[in-house]
C-alpha cells in the first residue's frame, strides 16, 4: 500500500490495506457464525462489486449454507444512479430459508430498496444484510443493515471488488479518490463564504 494509483482520468490514494479487510472479514464470519450456529444460510451476492468480498467472507463461515449470485446496477461514472437496471440471476427459492444479503457497500440504499422487496416477496424465514462498508453519510434508505464491517465517511472508493467504470477491481487494498487542489481550494472558499454569512447573521 502506501502509493497512488492511476485510474483511467482519476487519482486514488491509500484508504483501507488488505490486512485490515482481512480482519473485518473474519469478525464479521463470526458474527454470522455465531447467530445462525446449528442452522443453514443462504447467501446472496450483489454482482459485480462483491465478488472479492463474498469470496473472502465465505471462506471464514463454518455453519452449513449454500451461495447464489445476482446482478443489479446503479452505479455510472463516480456517483450512484439510484436507478436498478436489472435483477439477473436468483435462481433459488427463498420461501422459509434464511437469507444474508452480501454487498461489498452500502451508500444511498438505493440499491437494496429497489431488492428487498423482490425477495421479500418470496417469503424467506429471514432476511439479513451484511456489507463491508457502509456510508452512514449518504444513506437514504430506513432499512436495517444487520452486519457491517466498518463505517466509512463519504468519499469514492475503488478496490477489493469495486471500481470505478470498471476499473480497480483487483486491487487487494482499498483506495479513495484524491480531488483536484483546485476543486478543493473551490470547496474551502464555499466553507468559509457559509461560515462568514453565518457569523455575520449573529
Amino acid at each position: 500500500m502506501g502509493k497512488l494509483v492511476e485510474l483511467k482520468d482519476k487519482t486514488f490514494k491509500p484508504f483501507m490495506a488488505a490486512e485490515e479487510i482481512v480482519q473485518i472479514n473474519k469478525e464479521l464470519a463470526e458474527k454470522i457464525n455465531a447467530d445462525f450456529e446449528g442452522k443453514e444460510v443462504l447467501f446472496i451476492a450483489i454482482l459485480n462489486g462483491a465478488f472479492v468480498f463474498a469470496a473472502d467472507l465465505m471462506r471464514n463461515i463454518t455453519i452449513k449454507n449454500t451461495i447464489s449470485f445476482v446482478k443489479v446496477a446503479s452505479y455510472e461514472g463516480l456517483s450512484s444512479s439510484g436507478t436498478v437496471k436489472k435483477l439477473i440471476g436468483l435462481m433459488d427459492s427463498l420461501e422459509n430459508r434464511r437469507v444474508i444479503i452480501v454487498e461489498d457497500i452500502i451508500d444511498t440504499g438505493n440499491t437494496l430498496d429497489k431488492l428487498l422487496p423482490t425477495l421479500k416477496a418470496e417469503n424467506p424465514a429471514s432476511l439479513s444484510l451484511c456489507t463491508l462498508l457502509f456510508k452512514p453519510e449518504a444513506f437514504k434508505a430506513s432499512f436495517d443493515i444487520t452486519y457491517i464491517g466498518k463505517p466509512i465517511p463519504n468519499e469514492f472508493i475503488v478496490g477489493y471488488g469495486l471500481d470505478y467504470d470498471g476499473y480497480g477491481r483487483n486491487l487487494p487494498d482499498i483506495y479513495q479518490i484524491v480531488w483536484l487542489p483546485i476543486l478543493q481550494n473551490r470547496q474551502k472558499q464555499s466553507t468559509d463564504l457559509v461560515y462568514r454569512q453565518l457569523t455575520w447573521r449573529q
